[in-house]
This record gives C-alpha cells, structure tokens and sequence, in this order.
C-alpha cells in the first residue's frame, strides 16, 4: 500500500509542473468522472513543425511540451487586474522532459522579447512572417499553432506537444484545493493595476491568485519578476497537492481536474484523459528535486535604442536551447533556479524577484 502512494505522489507532482490534469489518476476508476474530464479537454491543430527532430543513434524517451496561459478576459472574474487583455500568450514555459523520464525543467520566455516570427498558420489562416515583434503577438495573431512555429524557428528545438490554458482554469483550478499559499517578502501596492497584498505567508484563493501572478508594476524588473513569481506559485501548488489535505479528498482532485481540463487546449496527441494519464505514468519517477524552473536569458535594450523598454534574447539563450536539444542538464544555467521543493530558490533569486528567501 505505501510503495502504491509513493508511485501515485510520484506521478501527482508531475502533472501538476507540467499543468496536466492531476485527478485523472484518482478518476479513471470512475467511469462518469472520467468521461466528463475527457470531454472537457479541446483539441487544437496539429503541429506544423518549422525544424525536424534530430535522429539520435539510440531510441530516446526525451520531450518537450510548450505550456501557454493566455491574457484574454473573457471568463467571470478575469479582468480583475483591471487591464482589457488583447488575447496574447501571458505565460511561456518550454518544458524539457529528459531521457528517461526523470527530470524535468521549464524555461520561461518573457513575453516582452523581441523576435522575428516565422510565417505560420491559424487553422487555414496564412499568418506572415514579421521582424523584431514582442514574443506575446504569435498567439494574438495567430493562436497556440503560430507560438508553437515561433518557438521552433527562433530556438531550434522541436517542440513534441502544446498545451494552453486561460485564466478562468487557474482561478477555478486554486480555488478547487482551497487555496495555494505564498510568501510576500514586502507589501505590493500596484497603483496601476490597483493590486495590493501585506507582507507575510498567505492562502491566496482564485482571484488573490490571479493578481499575485499578474501583478507586473511594483517592480522594477516588471515581467521578469512576475515570471518568478508564476514558477513560485507552480511549486507551491505542488506542495498543496501533494499534502494529505488535497491526497485523501477525492471531491478536491476531482474538482481540481474537471475545471483545468474545462479549461485546457493540447495538440491532438496528448487531447484525451487517457493521454494525458499515459504521459505522467511515464514520469512518475521524477521527484521534487529535479524539476526545476529558469528565465531565457535576455538583456534590455540600450537607453535611446528604438526598442528600449523591450528585451532581447542574450548568447547565453543559444547554450541554453542547446541544452534541449541535447538533452543535457541546465549545468551553470540553472543557477539560481526555481525547483518544486524549494519554489523560492536561493537568497539572491529571492530578493531580486520578489520572493521570500
């Protein structure tokens, strides 16, 4: 019985990191519950790859997924950060799964980023091609299809799945555990977006959530922070799943599963419960330790450059996309990086983004 709940927590924190459908393993016993999750995952356009897998010498089990949140506003609740939203990828996280299965990272690109982006399509949709535009356009003008394209062709890496979720899914997907807690080093007072949180350890419910990981104005590193804080709050969810509080209430995992795949978006490999169960039976032998998060390297524009206020992807960005497709560990990359068994990182990380150390 305890090497079973061992296997299941395994395979539970997986899917958390990689924003899947944790209750599914609690569910596919149940034949209503299990249907009702199936049905409620979307199936987006498969891939239209811009590079090709490398063929390595040996069979290799290594991944990567491109997890996407996107900023639109159109669920109850969601335009509580009091901006209207224009449709674009809020969060981008290229996961990496190793060969093997058994460790994990993500890394996050800013969505300020300037790149160029490749022509790509949505649905029978011919979107051009465009030079030096912010990360975040590729899904307004064209959907997850054209974020997955500019990905491949600014990286290099071939990206195996996608999956995409909105805001309505994460606020019903915390509110579902009763809550995440974090830990706020110093009062937020965001006059722009007219968020405010006191300092200190707190349980944030769905909407408190949605502005923690929104907020982008009290700091002066201003996306790179909130990213920080998104990969904080990733981890920290981790922890609350994994307690006995949400492990031994069925209703909460339920709950937790039925509103994130009412909610999600993949690329028609991984669009079933089934799918997504077989994936994270595949790395229930990851633990904490070795899932980790890190930020694309960039740098800002010079005063005076016409892009100044934007980033740009620095040399270090090329070594870390090498990292993927080599399937290395981040090595000196990952200094400083998030894991989900310390979602704060170390002192210097804390205090540069917001976090407590």
């Amino acid at each position: 019985m305890a090497g079973r709940r061992r296997r299941g927590r395994s395979v539970l924190r997986v899917i958390i990191v990689a924003e899947l459908v944790v209750a599914l393993l609690t569910a596919t016993g149940v034949v209503f519950a299990y249907q009702r999750i199936d049905r409620g995952i979307t199936t987006g356009e498969t891939i239209e790859h811009q590079v090709q897998r490398e063929k390595k010498p040996l069979p290799t089990s290594e991944m990567n997924i491109l997890l996407m949140g996107n900023d639109t506003r159109d669920c109850a609740g969601c335009d509580i950060d009091n901006q209207a939203g224009e449709g674009g990828s809020d969060t981008t996280i290229l996961l990496h799964i190793a060969d093997g299965r058994r460790s994990i990272y993500g890394i996050s690109i800013p969505r300020d980023t300037l790149v160029d982006r490749p022509e790509c399509r949505n649905g029978n949709t011919v979107i051009p091609a465009a030079d030096d535009v912010q990360w975040n356009e590729a899904y307004s003008v064209g959907g997850p299809d054209c974020t997955v394209a500019q990905v491949e062709a600014v990286t290099g890496v071939y990206i195996d799945d996608y999956i995409t979720l909105n805001f309505g899914g994460f606020k019903d997907m915390v509110n579902a555990i009763d809550g995440v807690q974090v830990c706020i080093p110093e009062p937020i007072d965001d006059e722009v977006a007219h968020i405010h949180f006191d300092a200190g350890t707190q349980t944030l419910d769905g909407d408190r959530a949605l502005q923690y990981v929104r907020e982008r104005h009290s700091t002066a590193n201003s996306d790179l922070g909130r990213m920080k804080r998104q990969q904080a709050f990733i981890a920290s969810m981790i922890s609350k799943v994994m307690s006995a509080d949400t492990l031994t209430r069925p209703d909460k995992l339920y709950g937790f599963a039925s509103s994130l795949a009412d909610s999600i978006e993949t690329s028609p490999d991984i669009a079933s419960a089934g799918k997504l169960v077989k994936l994270a039976m595949s790395v229930r032998h990851a633990n904490l330790d070795n899932i980790k998060f890190v930020t694309a390297p960039t740098t800002d524009f010079p005063v005076g450059d016409p892009n100044w206020g934007r980033l740009q992807l620095t040399p270090d960005a090329q070594q870390l996309w090498d990292k993927v497709k080599n399937d290395e560990p981040l090595g000196k990359l990952g200094k400083g990086a998030i894991t989900a068994k310390d979602p704060n990182g170390d002192k210097s990380t804390a205090a540069e983004n917001g976090l407590c150390s």
